[in-house]
């Protein structure tokens, strides 16, 4: 769920003409030639002054070995002060010819540093100081994308695969692959531990595999996609095929625009088999502990009854960004005679046939399991307990995602890697800057849509500074609705509605704290799910999860996004507090984009490559 703009900056008036004397193209060239000149000069006070004051340099590992974003010329010059001998910087140069618009030149670019290829996206534009021929830099990406020489064998660099000539190892593949499995966690301890084998997991362990890293993922569900499968059963994503992609094997070009659940496990269960993905169902971790001295973990794990002790360097914790359920604790849940359980539990309307049923909660899982009850007659009640953000998703697709994940941008020539390239290179301090133009569009073109939700009663926000979902999303993971028709029903009367918080509850009843009494016989709690960093609690102990502090959010100082400033997702992806703890999750797309970046600071520390990371994230508060 992501929407992008590309910066509407008009060109300064200066009362002289437009320096349309170089093209896009030539001015990108030039900056790019004085900015590796003065990289390789190693002079930081030459390259800081090639940069606006309110500049935004976003690396994600290349440099940093970390994924970090600096901000404006100070923060620059102490990243290069620090990084620029290791990193040694060269071979800047354009992948295609940019473009210009609204007086900001935009290109893609390739470069190389000591260790590794990138790519990333430079933005320039007119120097404040109205020297017609002089351009600064706006916004730089940097991107690691590979390690010199620790390629993946992809292309005209792939295996062979078949056997000409003598071969010392006879073995058939099937033969080679069974023996891999029989021996990795026993005889061969993995480098990685991956735990959790949704999405997430198996994003990063098909990365890790094509980059001969040993891994395990391992998961509790009885095969590869289960997670998927024992949703609700009308569940589908809401995120566009575009959008969705996995690394390596992307949707064929048949798949559903908005792919049902259950489609989904298979696929995953199809790809973890197809990318070779060393899986363990049935597989459940009971403890972790980390020996600072040997540098490793000792994991305790029950696969399908059998006890193993895993030995890994580096632990992932894939376990959804979501985190742990968070199941409430009211007065009264010990005496409602009917069913209660989570949103994650929620079986569907199947059973339910005749009774009556408060869903705690309005957020996304709210509104699809009220949608299916009450589209099987069954009496249903959403206690909407604080605003929520709506967006259709039909807006959503044309106005937020269209530019970049669509049939349409298929078409132009935008590609995923392009499109994931060009969404990142904008930095989280100002994007909602860029998304609130989009909501108001949105806002206008489905004002009857909006209006006739408030006249029945529901309570409407756009973020606290209107900037609508996907800000929502990075900031807090809740507090929005893709609408795919659950509030039609919600206007019309056909889910009930109700406000406030729950005080009580009865042997057969909700009681809200103004007294109002909602009859029921199921309970769905459709109330979200709390900080990764539980799960980190539970399998290692609370002191970790303390040392490692919050996963998720910014730190925007916005509703339950507290700062101060991280300028990141908080512990994603990236190095933590805690030697060799990692985590990894999010929806698809950022499931298939990150997953590169921490496999490739896997790899770098399997292969011993040094990896001094720069910007460490402190601990500003705890959950």
């Amino acid at each position: 769920m992501t929407q992008t703009l590309e910066p509407q900056t008009s060109s300064p008036t200066t009362g002289r003409d437009e320096p349309t004397a170089r093209t896009p193209a030539e001015r990108v060239d030039r900056w790019l030639a004085d900015f590796e000149s003065a990289l390789r000069a190693r002079d930081v006070a030459a390259v800081t002054s090639m940069f606006a004051t309110d500049c935004y340099w976003r690396d994600l590992v290349a440099f940093t070995w970390n994924l970090k974003t600096v901000e404006g010329r100070e923060q620059l010059a102490d990243m290069l002060t620090a990084r620029l001998d290791d990193t040694a910087p060269e071979s800047f140069a354009a992948t295609e010819t940019p473009t210009e618009d609204d007086g900001i030149v935009t290109a893609f670019l390739e470069f190389e540093t000591a260790t590794g290829r990138g790519e990333g996206m430079l933005r320039l534009r007119q120097a404040a100081d109205g020297d017609d021929d002089r351009d600064e830099a706006w916004t730089l990406l940097t991107t690691l994308q590979e390690l010199k020489g620790h390629e993946e064998r992809r292309g005209a660099s792939r295996v062979l695969g078949a056997v000409h000539g003598s071969e010392p190892d006879a073995r058939s593949w099937a033969e080679r692959r069974e023996a891999e499995e029989a021996e990795l966690g026993r005889s061969s301890q993995p480098y990685v531990l991956v735990v959790g084998g949704g999405q997430g997991g198996i994003a990063l362990g098909a990365r890790l595999r094509q980059l001969g890293v040993p891994s395990i993922v391992v998961d509790s569900h009885d095969r590869p996609g289960d997670q998927w499968r024992g949703r609700y059963k009308t569940l589908c994503l809401h995120d566009p095929v575009w959008y969705d992609h996995l690394p390596y094997l992307p949707f064929p070009d048949n798949w559903p625009v908005f792919a049902p659940k259950d489609k989904i496990g298979d696929w995953l269960e199809f790809y973890t088999r197809v990318m070779e993905v060393p899986y363990w169902s049935k597989t459940t971790c009971t403890s972790a502990s980390y020996d600072e001295q040997a540098g490793r973990w000792t994991v305790e794990v029950e696969r399908d009854g059998e006890h193993l002790t895993l030995t890994p360097t580096q632990l992932v914790l894939a376990t959804g960004m979501s985190g742990k359920p968070n199941v409430p604790s009211f007065p009264g849940q010990d005496v409602f005679a009917g069913e209660q359980h989570h949103s994650s539990q929620h079986p569907g309307p199947d059973g339910f046939a005749g009774k009556r049923v408060v869903v705690v909660g309005a957020n996304n899982s709210a509104h699809d399991i009220c949608k299916a009850l009450v589209e099987n007659g069954i009496d249903t009640t959403m206690i909407q307990r604080s605003s929520t953000h709506i967006v259709k998703s039909d807006s959503l697709m044309e106005i937020g995602l269209g530019a970049l994940y669509s049939e349409q941008a298929v078409a132009s020539g935008m590609t995923t890697k392009k499109a994931d390239l060009t969404f990142a290179s904008l930095p989280y301090r100002i994007m909602h800057e860029f998304q609130i133009p989009l909501y108001d569009q949105i806002r206008e073109r489905d004002k009857d849509f909006y209006g006739r939700l408030e006249a029945a009663g529901f309570d409407l926000d756009f973020g606290d500074d209107d900037s609508g979902l996907f800000m929502k999303y990075l900031r807090r993971g809740s507090g929005y609705y893709i609408d795919v028709g659950a509030c039609e029903l919600v206007a019309d009367g056909t889910i009930k509605l109700a406000h406030g918080q729950v005080d009580h509850l009865t042997e057969n009843s909700v009681v809200l704290a103004d007294g109002t009494e909602l009859p029921a016989d199921v309970v769905v709690y459709a109330t979200g799910y709390g900080s990764m960093n539980g799960w980190a609690a539970d399998l290692i102990g609370q002191d970790v999860a303390d040392r490692v502090g919050k996963v998720w959010g910014l730190g925007s100082d916005t509703t339950k996004d507290p700062g101060p400033w991280e300028g990141e997702q908080r512990n994603m992806w990236k190095p933590t507090q805690q030697p060799g703890l990692w985590f990894h999750g999010g929806n698809l797309h950022q499931s298939r984009h990150y997953s590169l970046y921490l496999a490739l600071q896997l790899k770098a520390r399997f292969e011993g490559i040094d990896t001094p990371v720069y910007g460490l994230q402190e601990v500003h508060h705890l959950s």
